[in-house]
This record gives C-alpha cells, structure tokens and sequence, in this order.
C-alpha cells in the first residue's frame, strides 16, 4: 500500500491522499459499522500510513466523532492525526440557532465538537453546507477568530456555490483572515460537474479539494447491477431509499460508465472500486480522496487503490465515457471560440521551469 503525502492546498498542512472517512461509525442511520469493526477499521488505516479522518457533528448524532477522538486517543495519535470535521447541520428542530453558518452556531458546534473529539484542537474546520442565508463575511471572521483562539488550524468550505467560495477566500485575503485550505466536494467517474469551477479556482487560489463519493454511493464498488435493482413505480429506486441527491445514482448513463469501469477493472486485474479512487485521485486539483466503509475488506481493498498507474488508453476511454455535459457559459470557454479572441494564435501554457524548484522541500516533511 502506498500513502504519499499532499500539502492542502498552499497551507503547510500534510495529509495522506486517501482519507479516512467515518460517517460509517455508528448504525444510528439503520446502516453503519458497530464499535469494534470501526475501531478496526481505524488501526487498518493508520497502519498503512494514513493520518488523515474526516467526520462531522452531524454524523451519526455525534457517535462518528466521539468514537473517532477515543480511538485516536487510544493509539495515541492526536499529534500525528489530522482530524477534519464540519458544522452547518441542525440537531435540534426547536432551536433555529443549532444550525446553519452563522456566528452564533458555529462557535456552538466547536465547542461540543471538541468535547465529542476530546481535544482541545481541530485541524481543519468544514463549513458542511450552503445554508443560502449567512454571508461569507461573517463565517470567515468566526473561523478566523477560532483559529487565533487556537481551537482550529485550518478553515474549508464542503457543498458550497463556486461563487461563494470565491467570495469567501477574496474577503479572507483582503482582511488578512484565515483563508480557504480546502473544498470538500462530491466528484467520481459519476459526477464530473466540479470541473467546470471548483478544480480551477482551487489550483488557482490554493484550495486543495477533498473528495467525498468518489465511488458514488457504492455504485462504482460493482455492488449494483442494472439488471438487479428494484424498480418502484417504473423509476429505479435511490440507493438507502434516501432524497439525497447524492445517492441518486442509478442512470442509463451510469451504468454506462459502471460498464466500461467493469471492463477496465478486468484488463488491470483490479477491483472497480480501485480503479474508481484511483482515476478520481489522479485528477487536477485533488488532494484527498475519502474513502469510507463498513467492512475492514471493503477498506483494505480500497487502501491498494494508489498502488498502480491506469495506462493512458484506458485511462481516456474512462475519460470519454464519464465526460460531463458542458453547459453555458462553458461552452463559450473552448478553442472554437477562445481562438477567435487571440487572433487565432496559440497561447501555450507557461514552461516547467517557470514553477519553483520543490525537490529540497522533502527535508521538511521529515523525508530525504
């Protein structure tokens, strides 16, 4: 198993390129792993390397994040660990202020974060979601306000308009404040929309994006087949029976790419889930990709997904079969028209030699 290490984003901060994710602890959802299979799953992890663990107060009604402090503890990791969690998500229908991104939440869900977590820091803090109200100025000055306080490193944004997201790392930097490290975004052969945006402004403004499905609900693990799925009313169901556009996956259009995925998968005699997260973690602009179980083998086969390279012809046919429509304005932003704006001259990218020499940066890492 190979566990390489990212900068995220243009912070100082390094993570492994797969995370561990953990909205699996806990069967409070009617699925999930129990305490023991998660505990196990957590020493799979560490001891192939990662050090990377993502949760969020919302999980699992905060079982998610008390098993993950305990287990973290337990092994004594809290320095090499880099523990990510988010807020946004209201537990509590009669108080309006238990959720959402504004000041008054989010200093409320740190701190029974870090109670839940039993530490007295987070390294990186998640806005979770869009609550379409508070704005960027504000969450940017608590976070910023958190990590001057010292109960949080980092600052990232999950599930959040383009831009917004802009907004919110223009107003951190014109105010000095904490910025943008990370992006937590769904994205997999199955949903490719974060393309369009997401990957430019985070190679561009130093956003490292984390990756949350990057197996679409299990859809690319081969665990659904087209010919098996139970229809309901003549629509194929959504995975866990649940509203979340996250877990509406079953499309002609997918079982298209689950296909050519199988066929793939076949040729490099790796799993299809393997072959998923690696095509996913070899992408632009990725930095972390998430993975998540309920089983310690579903884990295991998932932490060899970075042990082999996907050729190039196979690599462009995953390409080609997984490639989102391009809607406006996008359309406008091809060579069909980006020539008519040079003169039809060719602007090239700049040369290698350009970007700064990193090859002595390994002795800080702790690497030679």
């Amino acid at each position: 198993m190979t566990m390489s290490y990212y900068t995220l984003g243009n912070s100082g901060l390094r993570v492994t390129r797969l995370a561990l994710g953990t909205m699996t602890f806990g069967t409070e959802w009617g699925w999930g792993a129990e305490k023991e299979t998660a505990r196990a799953l957590v020493d799979a992890y560490v001891e192939a390397g990662g050090n990377f663990f993502d949760t969020a107060d919302a999980y699992t009604g905060g079982t998610s994040e008390t098993w993950l402090g305990e287990f973290i503890a337990e092994r004594g990791l809290r320095d090499k660990a880099v523990i990510s969690t988010k807020f946004s998500f209201n537990p509590l229908a009669d108080n309006p202020n238990a959720g959402g991104n504004g000041r008054k939440n989010i200093i409320r869900a740190v701190e029974g974060s870090l109670k839940r977590l039993g530490t007295d820091y987070i390294d990186l803090y998640i806005l979770h979601a869009w609550d379409r109200l508070t704005p960027p100025e504000e969450v940017m000055r608590t976070l910023d306000d958190l990590v001057r306080a010292g109960k949080i490193r980092h600052v990232g944004l999950s599930d959040v308009p383009a831009w917004y997201a802009s907004r919110a790392q223009s107003v951190a930097e014109h105010r000095g404040y904490e910025p943008v490290s990370a992006l937590q975004l769904e994205y997999s052969l199955a949903e490719r929309n974060i393309e369009h945006e997401f990957v430019p402004f985070g190679t561009r403004y130093g956003a490292g994006i984390m990756v949350w499905s990057p197996l679409a609900s299990g859809l690319l693990s081969g665990k659904y087949r087209s010919d098996t799925i139970v229809k309901d009313g003549g629509r194929l169901e959504t995975m866990r029976g649940s509203s979340n556009p996250g877990f509406q996956k079953f499309t002609d259009r997918n079982w298209q790419i689950v296909a050519e995925l199988e066929t793939v998968a076949g040729q490099l005699g790796r799993s299809m889930a393997q072959v998923a997260l690696n095509w996913t973690a070899n992408r632009p602009g990725i930095a972390s990709v998430i993975v998540g179980a309920t089983r310690l083998d579903q884990l295991k086969d998932n932490l060899g997904a970075l042990d082999f390279d996907i050729p190039e012809e196979l690599r462009a046919r995953l390409d080609a079969v997984s490639r989102p429509v391009t809607p406006f304005p996008y359309s406008f932003f091809g060579p069909e028209i980006q020539g008519g704006l040079t003169g039809g001259q060719a602007v090239g990218d700049k040369p290698a030699s350009y970007l700064p020499d990193l090859l002595m940066q390994g002795s800080f890492a702790g690497v030679s």
